[in-house]
């Protein structure tokens, strides 16, 4: 029975295809953030070729300033 209600409750988060796309935003917003503080690049395909971008043109926003 917990089992059923296990899958209700997945496939009722799963409904709300905005929440998911807002999450899946945040975490790769907060993954860019930790990397450009890192002082980290990260990797990224642009014209079917993979690039490099340099933490100082990392495209994240600290959204708690």
């Amino acid at each position: 029975m917990a089992n059923k209600a296990a899958k209700d409750r997945i496939s009722e988060i799963f409904e709300d295809k905005e929440k998911i796309t807002r999450a899946l935003s945040e975490a790769v917003n907060q993954a860019l953030l930790q990397h450009k503080r890192a002082g980290n690049p990260v990797a990224s395909w642009k014209d079917g070729k993979l690039v490099w971008i340099q933490p100082e043109d990392i495209p994240a926003e600290d959204k708690n300033r």
